[in-house]
């Protein structure tokens, strides 16, 4: 187990549970076998676990090999119990990931066969991906029952008490949340994920969150989320892709 804290420049890889990083896990006996290995022998594990996908996996192996060697040693006797405990949470990951993917697929493509049009709007946003996109179009039900996209705000949940600033200046302004909770996670998730592809959402996100010096995050993501709704609205109400919004 590879006990350091390193900066994320240095740490081998980004994601602990990548199939790499579940590779270096699982099949090596104990962290003295990766130190002992070349680098060549180490790249060539890189290349063949990520199926080269690494830019450059001599960097990789390099510190996958450093962080073997600052690591915390266990005691022998631990090895093969600790081998077995992370293979088996290992193996009921992948499990779950794959029954995820088997029910994400199938709620693709039931949203698909029902509301084709309006997924097409959703899923032509970058950062909207084919969950969100259903999640937000069961939720909605039909665009054409809201008359405005402060109407499907407030469905939502994401409207604030009117006692409170109308800009939401202040760090304890609270949100309603008296509409529809999962309509609001799909709205807050989607809201996460397109400030990190529309620059618009970026920048927008960026001010509000330095705004006030609390509930920073929170806050922002929330009013992203509300300015989310009304392209949404847009969207779907006009039958357009992103594009073209």
């Amino acid at each position: 187990v590879f006990k350091i804290q390193v900066n994320n420049r240095d740490k081998p890889f980004s994601d602990i549970y990548g199939a790499t990083s579940c590779a270096a896990l699982t099949e090596f006996y104990s962290l003295d076998e990766i130190v002992y290995k070349s680098i060549d022998d180490l790249t060539q594990f890189v290349i063949k676990k990520s199926k080269n996908r690494f830019k450059d996996p001599v960097k990789v192996a390099t510190l996958l090999k450093q962080a073997a060697k600052n690591s915390y040693r266990l005691d022998k006797m631990a090895y093969e119990p600790l081998n077995i405990a992370i293979s088996s949470s290992l193996n009921v990951i992948k499990a779950l990931e794959k029954e995820i993917e088997t029910v994400d697929k199938a709620i693709e493509k039931t949203v698909k066969g029902l509301n084709p049009v309006e997924y097409q709007s959703l899923i032509s946003v970058n950062g909207i991906g084919p969950v969100i996109s259903s999640g937000i179009i069961s939720e909605i039900g039909t665009i054409a029952s809201f008359q405005s996209h402060d109407k499907l705000a407030k469905f939502a949940g994401l409207t604030w008490r009117k006692r409170q600033s109308g800009n939401y200046s202040s760090d304890e302004t609270e949100m309603t949340k008296t509409g529809n909770p999962y309509l609001r996670y799909y709205l807050i998730e989607a809201a996460s994920s397109v400030k990190n592809h529309i620059p618009e959402f970026k920048e927008y996100y960026r001010k509000k969150y330095y705004e006030v010096t609390t509930h920073q995050h929170k806050r922002a993501l929330a009013l992203t989320a509300r300015k989310l709704v009304r392209m949404i609205f847009a969207l779907l109400s006009k039958n357009r892709i992103y594009s073209n919004y």
